[in-house]
């Protein structure tokens, strides 16, 4: 089968007009001017973006190229020309040898990476694009190299007449975070559909991480495993939302005309250092209308930083895309963001968007709202709550 065309075989070009430049140049030289151990540039100029095979090619015209000069000028059996062209040829030989190295590593990590990619897209499954009557959007930026998620989690599932959804970060980096992401998104898919609140919710994800700190983490490492994490259930039909906070933040309740509030939570311990009784999470429920959006995130969007130290104003930033639909508005922050801090971030960073969709109008009826302890925090925008 015939190789594909890639962009690095238009590059030899380059070896190749180098060999023929310093061989034209050495043969109109002065005698007392030799040119023709520069070609040995040649064959690893070529290692640094081709394979074995073309670096070979390359090495065998270097060769023959200084072959060449000898016999043109008449000194080809001479001691110095044969040990430049041995020296040449061996060379380029070690050269292919550690094109050959470096092709065999590029495809062990091609194949690791693949499988990496595949575990971490089972792990962190992607949220539909509508659950009921909502619309969401969801970003994950790692800042782990070549990572597709770290220690940042989120989920989101029905139950019953609403949808479920979590938010999380876990303490720390690398495949620690990873492993205990891993257990408390399987934990959240299974207990969501057994419990019937968000309380009774909390409490079975707290005793699934104190099962996994007895039985994975060391005992030096006992009691700095934690999550924080916030639970929400919307139901369909109610425009109203009910939290939980296990030690995360709050999220933004975007509206119309750049209005963006933030509810005032009651929050709990985070998940791993805190109660198992459903009785310890305080249940937090605020109006959530045709038309709102609600912006969960990790406090990996709130730290970052820019050069100089200045913190991503992101209340502020959001309030300019609050009437954007879920997917652009995080297209918004993430260019945003990665502009902030030069493009790298210091810690894993995810962000889901949740907009509910305008429902016919119910006569006769009005949401209720319970549990209103502090009601929404003001920021940008904002007068107060719409009537």
């Amino acid at each position: 089968m015939r190789e594909p065309w890639r962009p690095s075989h238009a590059l030899l070009a380059i070896p190749v007009t180098l060999i023929v430049v310093i061989a034209t140049v050495d043969i109109l030289a002065p005698q007392d001017i030799r040119l023709g151990p520069l070609l040995v540039i040649a064959p690893a100029l070529t290692a640094s973006f081709a394979g074995a095979l073309p670096t070979g090619g390359i090495g065998l015209l270097a060769v023959a190229a200084q072959a060449y000069i000898g016999r043109h000028i008449g000194v080809l059996s001479s001691r110095s020309m044969v040990v430049q062209i041995v020296a040449l040829a061996l060379l380029s030989a070690l050269t292919v040898f550690f094109a050959l190295i470096r092709e065999r590593r590029g495809r062990e990590l091609a194949r690791v990476r693949s499988v990496a990619e595949a575990a971490q897209r089972v792990l962190l499954w992607p949220l539909p694009d509508r659950i009921g009557p909502l619309r969401i959007a969801s970003l994950y930026l790692a800042a782990e190299d070549e990572a597709l998620i770290g220690g940042d989690l989120y989920a989101a599932t029905r139950t019953g007449g609403g949808t479920r959804v979590m938010i999380g970060d876990v303490r720390g980096k690398g495949l620690a975070a990873v492993g205990e992401a891993a257990l408390l998104l399987g934990a959240f898919r299974e207990a969501a559909h057994q419990h019937t609140g968000l309380p009774e919710l909390a409490a079975a994800l707290e005793r699934s991480v104190a099962r996994y700190e007895d039985d994975f983490e060391s005992r030096e490492a006992t009691g700095e495993c934690f999550v924080t994490t916030l639970l929400l259930e919307i139901p369909d039909k109610d425009h109203v939302v009910r939290m939980i906070s296990c030690g995360h933040p709050a999220p933004l309740l975007l509206g119309p005309g750049r209005s963006v509030r933030i509810p005032s939570l009651r929050p709990a311990p985070p998940l791993g250092v805190g109660c198992m009784e459903p009785t310890g999470y305080a249940l937090d429920a605020f109006p959530f209308e045709d038309g709102d959006t609600l912006l969960l995130y990790t406090d990996g969007i709130t730290e970052a930083r820019d050069r100089g130290g200045e913190f991503y104003p992101f209340t502020e930033r959001t309030a300019r895309w609050t009437e954007n639909s879920p997917e652009t508005l995080l297209n918004h922050l993430r260019r945003d963001l990665l502009a902030h801090v030069g493009g790298r971030l210091g810690d894993d960073a995810a962000l889901v968007a949740i907009h509910r969709d305008p429902t016919p109008p119910r006569h006769g009826r009005r949401p209720a709202v319970a549990n209103r302890p502090g009601g929404f925090r003001h920021s940008h925008g904002t007068t107060g709550p719409r009537r």
